[in-house]
């Protein structure tokens, strides 16, 4: 259906993909995998028409063709499914589905019609909405399935899904794979990018790896084995994803008594984390653990409960007191709280610890880049310097310059909320060493993460929430999936149906 021949991409001198052959047959789902800056996004933009290509040809059902921008390639029935969604919580979902090809009647939107072209999408994908719900009361698996119905509503035959389950629950992923098996049955093509590599075992008829911006290799059938996938990504074997992590757990660090947030005011959550710990925070989506990171670091002033440091009181909602503590939070969304995309890696990199590059008021831009460089070596960021753009890299690379800019000021205690997704395997390693290096150093870490394979490989206790209550914590002879899944739902259990 579609075959690309010697693809290459320069940016400035920035090499992304060189010669990159590429092909997918009709009804055929092809898992697209490489580490962050291997060009798979690269390659995909230049299919959606967000770039062209620096060389190289085209080919849909053996004809050349050019994709000039996005509307040729929704011509050319390729539509591209982003992980940060395009879709406005201020409309219905048939208004997301045909945003910009609304039917009129007289000049204005012919609300029953929409409705009424919205439906058999919906139901064509098992999603049991009505047309008129408005998107905002979605969870983030409902709206991935109205991106998916924007697609098709678009004659898509090549769809494109890019991290499709990074923010979805266990049973959201489960449905979403099984829709992808049900439009490969329709004939539909579909190149599946993800860094979870189960989810490729399980959907894939085909693998094909990038490295560097070249083709590192390709699997088919039986062949699609784990191991064999990271091998190709990465150049070598990787013969742990989790390091070493037995605890040598020291006194009590962060003591939290009778904390709420703002969302959830009668939380009522508990919980103690040691020196050298690692407690993992689990939870459905939209169960109040990124709220409870944000009350703990003071962006969100607890309307309740107490927080100390080492035996010392912290303020509720105060930032800069969290901060003069030693407690630093990597948010769940780097690009809207994590970083400045407009300013450089260096800048930021460097601006929580500008004391460490000034003197007298003034910085020291020799000291502050040297410095930067190197932490950019020991965090593997791949950029050409210290001065790119931080919204020029790739989402894994950003997310390694948002850990970096305080995993380098020591703290005492560290919150990472989802840090890995988005992030390939390997770099995924050097995380959790990082992560395990920090511990042994007597950080108290606690990490908040939807990936249940991360948290019972990497958390010394298990801590879950439901509703913004603390439902109960595991310990590390009382980890299993469907233990975390009980008190995940505890609070459901016990609300009729």
């Amino acid at each position: 259906m579609l075959q690309l021949k010697n693809i290459s991409k320069s940016f400035g001198v920035v090499q992304a993909l060189s010669d990159v052959d590429f092909e997918i047959a009709a009804g055929e789902v092809v898992g697209l995998i490489g580490e962050n800056g291997a060009g798979k996004s690269t390659l995909m933009k230049i299919l959606g028409g967000v770039h062209e290509p620096s060389s190289g040809e085209i080919f849909i059902d053996g004809e050349a063709v050019t994709i000039h921008d996005a509307k040729a390639a929704e011509r050319l029935g390729i539509s591209f499914v982003h992980q940060e969604l395009n879709l406005l919580d201020n409309l219905d979902v048939a208004g997301n589905i045909f945003l910009g090809r609304e039917p009129r009647r007289f000049g204005c939107i012919a609300t029953k019609q929409l409705h009424d072209m919205a439906r058999p999408l919906l139901e064509k994908l098992g999603l049991r909405i009505e047309p008129h719900t408005a998107l905002a009361s979605l969870s983030n698996g409902q709206k991935q399935l109205v991106e998916i119905s924007k697609a098709l509503s678009m004659d898509a035959r090549l769809l494109i899904l890019d991290e499709p389950t990074s923010s979805l629950t266990l049973q959201e992923t489960d449905t979403l794979l099984a829709l992808v098996k049900k439009l490969r049955e329709q004939g539909i093509s579909i190149i599946f990018i993800t860094h979870r590599l189960a989810e490729v075992e399980q959907v894939a008829d085909r693998v094909v790896a990038l490295r560097d911006g070249e083709l590192a290799g390709e699997l088919e059938g039986e062949e699609i084995h784990r191991d064999r996938m990271i091998s190709m990504m990465i150049g070598r074997e990787l013969k742990e994803v989790y390091p070493e992590n037995e605890p040598s757990l020291g006194n009590v660090v962060l003591d939290v008594k009778n904390f709420s947030t703002t969302r959830w005011p009668h939380g009522d959550t508990s919980f103690q984390i040691r020196a050298g710990e690692i407690l993992g925070m689990a939870g459905l989506v939209g169960a109040g653990r990124s709220e409870m990171a944000q009350a703990l670091f003071g962006v969100d002033p607890s309307p309740s409960g107490t927080l100390s440091v080492n035996g010392a009181p912290l303020k509720r909602g105060q930032v800069r007191d969290a901060i003069a503590h030693g407690v630093f939070l990597a948010p769940e969304d780097r690009k809207a709280s994590g970083l400045v995309l407009e300013m450089t890696i260096c800048e930021n990199m460097t601006l929580n610890s500008m004391s460490r590059f000034s003197n007298r008021g003034r910085i020291n831009p020799s000291r502050e880049r040297s410095q930067t460089a190197q932490w950019l070596k020991e965090f593997g960021v791949k950029a050409p310097n210290v001065e790119h753009t931080a919204g020029n890299l790739s989402g894994g690379n950003q997310q390694k310059v948002v850990l970096a800019k305080w995993m380098t000021l020591a703290p005492k205690v560290m919150i990472f909320d989802e840090p890995t997704r988005g992030i390939d395997m390997g770099a995924r390693h050097e995380i959790y060493q990082a992560m395990v290096e920090l511990a042994r150093k007597g950080c108290a870490i606690l990490m908040i993460s939807s990936d249940m394979e991360e948290l019972l490989g990497m958390s010394h206790r298990i801590a879950v929430m439901c509703e913004g209550h603390l439902t109960g914590t595991l310990e590390k002879n009382e980890f299993s999936e469907e233990a975390i899944m009980n008190l995940a739902v505890q609070i459901h259990q016990n609300v009729p149906a």
